[in-house]
Order: C-alpha cells, then sequence, then structure tokens
C-alpha cells in the first residue's frame, strides 16, 4: 500500500453496548486489508479509521456484520450524521421500552413467587410471564452473549444471559417433571423472579446509559451551529448566496451587522465591532478595521465587514476546538472498565466451577450423587449472577448525582465521579467565572457638584455610540434620567473616543489622549484616581467638555460575591489553584490577588489554555477546569475534571463532566468532597459484590457438605442472590445523607 494515499474517517458503528464490542469491532477492523489502524469511540459508537485511500467501505461492512455489527455508510456526511443520530434515538428509545415491559412482567412474577408460592397453577403463571421478559425484552443480552462467544470473548451479558438462562431452564423442569426431584427427596423449586428481576435491574442501568449516550453529540452540534451554512460570497463586484462547504482560501466574503463570521480571514473593507467571546471568553467586543484578523463563529455588531478568507474547515480555530472535544468525548469511566475486565475472567470462571462441582459430585458423591451434582451446578450459577456487579455502579452514581442536583450540582458520567477527588489542582476562566462577566461602572468622580449635573448629558451622547464601555455606563444610570436632552455632531473618534456638540459647547468622552489632543489637562486630583484606577486594572474613562475634564469613571467586570469564599476552601482542601484568562495581564493579576489565586496566566488563546492544562498533568498534577464559555470548551475537553458554570454556554455545559447549576463557585469544593462519598460508595459496592461470590460460590459447591452436610438449596441461593443486590442499593442510599 502506498504510504502517502492514506485518510483518517470517523464511521458509526451499530450494535456495540460494552467495552468487549468495541474491542471485536476494533480487532475484526484492523484485520481487513488497508486498515493500518481501528479505534473505537464507544461514546458516540463510531470507529475512526487510519486506512488506504482505495479501502471499501461496504468490505469492512461485511466483516462487522458477520461477528453481529455494522457499519453505517451514506452518501454524504450530512446523511450519514443523520442516520447515527436516528439510530442512537432509535437505541435509547427501545431500551426504555424494554424495561418498562420487563418491569411490568417482572413485577407480577415476584409477586407469585414471594406470596403465592403454595397456589398450583402458580409455576405455570411464572412461566408464562417470564418468557416475555427474558425472551423479548431481554432478548439483547442473549443475542450479545452469542456474538461474543463466537469471538471468544464475553462480558455483564454473559453472566446476564447465562445465569438467567440456567435459572429459567432449571424452574421449566421444574414446572414441568416436578416429579423427578420430588421422586429423590427433593423439593422441585422454581426461580422465575430470580431471572426477571436481574433482566429488569440490568435494563434499568443500560437505559440510563443510554439516556447519558443520546446527548454525547450535543457539544460538536453547538459549536457546528456557530456557523452559518450559507454565506454571502464577492465575485467580480457581485454577492452571491453560496454555500459553507464551496468556500476556499482567499475567497472573498461579506458579513452584514449580526451576523456571525463563518471563516478564519483579514478585513480587507469596512470596520465594526466584533464580539469574540468564543475565542477569548471577554464580553468587551474587539474593534475590527482593515488588516484585522477575524475568527469563524465570532459576531460582527454594526458595521459591514468584507473578509479575505485564510482558513476553512478543520483549519479554523474553531475547527480545531470541534476536533479537540470531539476526540475528548470518547473518554471511558473507569471504574466500568474495571468491571468489565474482571467480568471476562469472571464468567469463564463461574462456568468451569459449576462444571467441575457438577464433576465432583458425579466421581465422590455416592448415593444420589447426580441429583446433588445438578443441583450445586444450578447453585453456583444462580448465585453468581452478576445482579449486584451491575448494580454497583449505576445505583451509587443515581444516587450521587440526586444529592447532587439538590445540592446544584449536576454530574455528568461516571469519570468524572471517579477522578473529582484525585483533584490536586484546579485553572479557572475569570471572566463569568470568578467575575459576573459583564463590564461595569464600578468608581465615579465628578469634578464638582456643578460638574455632575452634566450626567444626563454623557448618558445621552453615549447612547450614540457602538462601544461596548458605552453601554456600561449606560446602564449605570438607566432610570435616573429624564431623556429629554439631545446632543448633535456626533462622531466616533478610532482609538480615543467620542464627541458631540450640547448647546454650542463641544464633549469629548473616551481615553485620555483624547482629552490632551484638544489641549484640556484633567484636574490633579481626578488624575491622581485614575492612575490608581489604573493599577487595579480598571479602565478608564474621562469625560469632558471644550474647557476641562468633567468626571472620571472606572470601569471593571466585578468578581463574584462568593468566588473568594470558594478559593479559600479549595485551599484548605490542599489544591492549587490557576487563573487562565485571554485579558491582559494587568487585569489578570489584580482578580488572582483579590482572590488569593497565586498562579496566573493572562492573554491566552483557547490552545494556550489546553496547552497550559497539558502541562499541568504531564507534571502529575490531577487537573479540574471550571469555565463558562466556548473559549474555555477545548481546555474542558482536555482536563481531567471539566467543571461549567449553568450561566455560561451550551457548548461549555455540554462538554463539562460536571455543571454547576448558577453562578456561585462554592459548589466546586462540594462538587469534589461528593465525588469522593460517591467513589466510596461505589468501591464498597464492588468489594461486597465480588466478596458475595467468593464466600458464596463455594457454599454453593457443596464445600461444607463433607464436614457438616449442609447443601445449599437453589432457592437459599436465588435469595442471598437478591439480598446481595439489595445490600448494594441500601449501601447506596446512605449517600443521601452525606453533608456537602
Amino acid at each position: 500500500m502506498s504510504e502517502t494515499l492514506v485518510k483518517t474517517i470517523s464511521i458509526p458503528v451499530t450494535g456495540m453496548t460494552c467495552a468487549a464490542c468495541a474491542s471485536t469491532v476494533e480487532k475484526t477492523l484492523s484485520e481487513q486489508s488497508g486498515v493500518n489502524k481501528a479505534e473505537v469511540n464507544l461514546a458516540d459508537h463510531s470507529v475512526q479509521l487510519n486506512a488506504s485511500e482505495e479501502l471499501d467501505l461496504k468490505v469492512l461492512n461485511q466483516a462487522l456484520e458477520q461477528v453481529g455489527y455494522g457499519l453505517i455508510i451514506a452518501s454524504s456526511d450530512e446523511e450519514t450524521k443523520e442516520l447515527a443520530e436516528e439510530a442512537q434515538r432509535n437505541r435509547y428509545q427501545d431500551t426504555k421500552r424494554n424495561l418498562i415491559g420487563s418491569a411490568l412482567f417482572a413485577l407480577l412474577v415476584f409477586v407469585i413467587g414471594m406470596f403465592f408460592m403454595d397456589w398450583a397453577d402458580g409455576a405455570y403463571w411464572s412461566l408464562g410471564l417470564s418468557i416475555p421478559v427474558l425472551f423479548i425484552f431481554g432478548k439483547d443480552f442473549y443475542i450479545h452473549a452469542f456474538k461474543q462467544l463466537r469471538v471468544r470473548t464475553a462480558s455483564m451479558d454473559t453472566l446476564v444471559s447465562l445465569s438467567t438462562g440456567i435459572a429459567f431452564l432449571f424452574s421449566l423442569f421444574n414446572t414441568v417433571f416436578p416429579e423427578f426431584l420430588l421422586a429423590n427427596g427433593f423439593e422441585p423449586h422454581v426461580y422465575y423472579e430470580a431471572a426477571t428481576v436481574i433482566v429488569t435491574f440490568i435494563l434499568l442501568g443500560r437505559t440510563l446509559e443510554e439516556r447519558a449516550k443520546a446527548k454525547t453529540g450535543d457539544a460538536i452540534k453547538s459549536l457546528m451551529g456557530l456557523q452559518p451554512k450559507e454565506v454571502i460570497k464577492i465575485v467580480d463586484g457581485q454577492h452571491q448566496l453560496t454555500p459553507l462547504s464551496s468556500i476556499q482560501p482567499n475567497d472573498t466574503l461579506l458579513t452584514k451587522p449580526g451576523e456571525k463570521i463563518a471563516l478564519d480571514g483579514e478585513v480587507i473593507e469596512g470596520n465594526s465591532f466584533v464580539n469574540e467571546a468564543m475565542i477569548s471568553g471577554e464580553p468587551m467586543a474587539v474593534e475590527k478595521q482593515i488588516g484585522s484578523k477575524v475568527f469563524a463563529g465570532t459576531i460582527n455588531q454594526k458595521g459591514s465587514l468584507t473578509i479575505r478568507v485564510d482558513k476553512v474547515g478543520k483549519e479554523t480555530v474553531l475547527g480545531q476546538i470541534i476536533e479537540v472535544v470531539r476526540k475528548a468525548q470518547g473518554s471511558k469511566a473507569p471504574v466500568q472498565k474495571l468491571v468489565d475486565k474482571i467480568s471476562a475472567i469472571f464468567v469463564p470462571l463461574v462456568i468451569g466451577i459449576s462444571l467441575l462441582t457438577f464433576a465432583a459430585w458425579g466421581i465422590f458423591g455416592g448415593e444420589d450423587a447426580l441429583v446433588h451434582g445438578l443441583i450445586a451446578a444450578i447453585s453456583v450459577l444462580v448465585i453468581a449472577c452478576p445482579c449486584a456487579l451491575g448494580l454497583a455502579t449505576p445505583t451509587a452514581l443515581m444516587v450521587g448525582m440526586g444529592k447532587a442536583a439538590q445540592n446544584h450540582i449536576l454530574i455528568k458520567d461516571a469519570q468524572s465521579l471517579e477522578l473529582a477527588h484525585q483533584v490536586n489542582a484546579i485553572a479557572f476562566d475569570k471572566t463569568g467565572t470568578l467575575t459576573i462577566g459583564q463590564p461595569k461602572v464600578t468608581r465615579i468622580e465628578w469634578l464638582n457638584d456643578e460638574a455632575k449635573q452634566q450626567s444626563e448629558l454623557l448618558v445621552a451622547i453615549e447612547k450614540h455610540s457602538e462601544h461596548p464601555l458605552a453601554e456600561a455606563i449606560v446602564n449605570a444610570f438607566e432610570g435616573e434620567l429624564s431623556g429629554q436632552i439631545s446632543p448633535s455632531d456626533f462622531q466616533s473618534i478610532t482609538a480615543a473616543g467620542v464627541s458631540a456638540n450640547y448647546l454650542g459647547q463641544p464633549f469629548y468622552i473616551g481615553n485620555k489622549n483624547l482629552l490632551t489632543g484638544h489641549g484640556i489637562q484633567p484636574d490633579a486630583r481626578l488624575e491622581t484616581l485614575a492612575n490608581q484606577w489604573q493599577n487595579e486594572a480598571k479602565t478608564v474613562v474621562w469625560f469632558a467638555n471644550g474647557d476641562k475634564a468633567l468626571a472620571v469613571l472606572g470601569i471593571e467586570d466585578p468578581i463574584k460575591e462568593k468566588s473568594v469564599k470558594a478559593i479559600e476552601k479549595l485551599h484548605i482542601q490542599g489544591i492549587e489553584t490557576y487563573l487562565l484568562t485571554g485579558d491582559n495581564k494587568q487585569t489578570a493579576t489584580h482578580v488572582a490577588e483579590q482572590l488569593g489565586i497565586q498562579n496566573v496566566k493572562a492573554e491566552l488563546l483557547p490552545s494556550d489554555k489546553s496547552a497550559f492544562v497539558k502541562r499541568l498533568q504531564s507534571k502529575g498534577k490531577k487537573v479540574a477546569m471550571v469555565g463558562d464559555g466556548i473559549n474555555d470548551s477545548e481546555a474542558l475537553a482536555v482536563a481531567d475534571i471539566s467543571m461549567a458554570i449553568g450561566k455560561g454556554t451550551d457548548i461549555a455545559m455540554d462538554v463539562a463532566q460536571i455543571t454547576l447549576i448558577g453562578s456561585s463557585l462554592n459548589t466546586v469544593p462540594a462538587a469534589l468532597k461528593l465525588s469522593s462519598k460517591t467513589v466510596k460508595t461505589i468501591r464498597q459496592n464492588l468489594f461486597w459484590a465480588f466478596i458475595y461470590n467468593l464466600i458464596g460460590i463455594p457454599i454453593a459447591a457443596g464445600i461444607l457438605y463433607p464436614f457438616n452436610g449442609f447443601m445449599l438449596n437453589p432457592m437459599i441461593a436465588g435469595a442471598a442472590m437478591a439480598f446481595s443486590s439489595v445490600s448494594v442499593v441500601l449501601n447506596s442510599l446512605r449517600l443521601r445523607a452525606t453533608r456537602l
């Protein structure tokens, strides 16, 4: 194969349910001609292939179909995406319907088995009600177990299908031929309730899992929604409405006021302010002139811009962010991976013990060895049911997430609970996370009482301005003014401010250069205050008439009320804190000093933030990132734990593993504490589930029989299995009492 003709493509896969499925798909595809590497993303049911250009996807699909899976192949990327989303929705709805149907039938079987044990026809009713549960609503367990058997792998599906299948078949035999055991002195018990309840509980876990997976693509959709599907292309002076996909570098585009900039490029005509919050995270719009760089997804405010395209597709800053998020969303929960690995060993081990038990009884059992051996082998399989294993993680997650929701914390996945308590470094975005996220006038000083009477004129002039700081000044006096003053000859002065006339006198609003340029020297007292505010990282705005400075205003993005307390709690817990921002160094340092954050990185692009997080990780740190904007999504995606402020952007919340509802940062230390408690509960559940099997299986096999004649009845084995599941649920419910 030519080394130069290589491509990387991502294709949706159908039929996968667990890590064993992903492993099988990767192994099958990697063995096909032309495929260099196959890497499955179980989160969004896709596989990324590094393969030759001549690769035939139909041949790959045929290879997967032989082991029970398939590829979604369509004529275009858009159609493939739509088919994959439809398959995902159908998968969730099917699992949900199976859960509801299984629960209804299992409840009836349970009532009959527990409260009508002496009913003569009860076994036949239970048999009839169990068939839909196992072979209609729970058929996927058996189908997947068979697929895995064909490629010599095992998973939780194998455990579920084996234990419930054996319990059902044994119960069926005892229902139809009860005299066989009666003739040998044994009561012909049935275990339909155990089999149906197992299937129902495992379906509950699967439903929760599919519901979570159904939202894994929302982040990508939000990012892609930042670009328009059609743009205005300028060709020989003519405006042509053109699909975005057909635009190439060096094409010329027109972006009107209020529209999103479609691609990265350079302004070649026009002047405007552009909201670049998705890149820098800063709420203040940036002025764009000829020669200025603009980026896809940012919003043009009031002026029209003519842009020469520099980068398209994945090469844009937005495209690079999308790719980082797409890759990061393939993460898997470490706890569940551990369970899958253990299950792969546990299943053949249990089967082996069951067969060994039957053989041992046949050889050394003496009288009634066959019956004793059969009952012991069945008891081993029934008592080794993985219900407790299957419930260990989802029940703790359900209770933990419910507790978190009560405390304004939304936890997205198991991986966050597995790692959050290990966090020893937290990086915070500034604007909208530590601060309110909106410029406000926090200080104003007038020359004297007479000058203060000009406040209405100040606002009247600023209402004509497009500058973002003008809005902050207008808002500062909202509701206090009559609105009857009308200045004339308004002018916007680039990089300086604005001017206007009123009653024949000129007035100026802007920086100090605007004043000195018109021969105005500010009062010494006002200038001293202005210098002090600048040292505090405030933006200083002057208001003057033609002769003197009337007032000076200090504008800043105020720190949230509870941010200081939250940082103090984290420091008490021994966690290092970092401030990462696209704002200037002076402002960032001032904010950090107010909060007590020692580590500051300013003037960062989204890629710089994510690179810094990676550097911390390379030093052995477990890093959490807390942010609220699109510009934070790349760093959120690569962090060990990502937290988004609930009042931030949709993309930040989609990427984040933990969403903090509202704007208070006090929920950050609370989330870490809850993580520790939840992970501890999961580990306790798994420990007792395995200990139960380690103790129960030997007893079920008859290890005590030679010493005291004790032979475990399969009914008792079924009860023990049920108790193990109940104990896991009760232990998980203890999380509700946790104080955060």
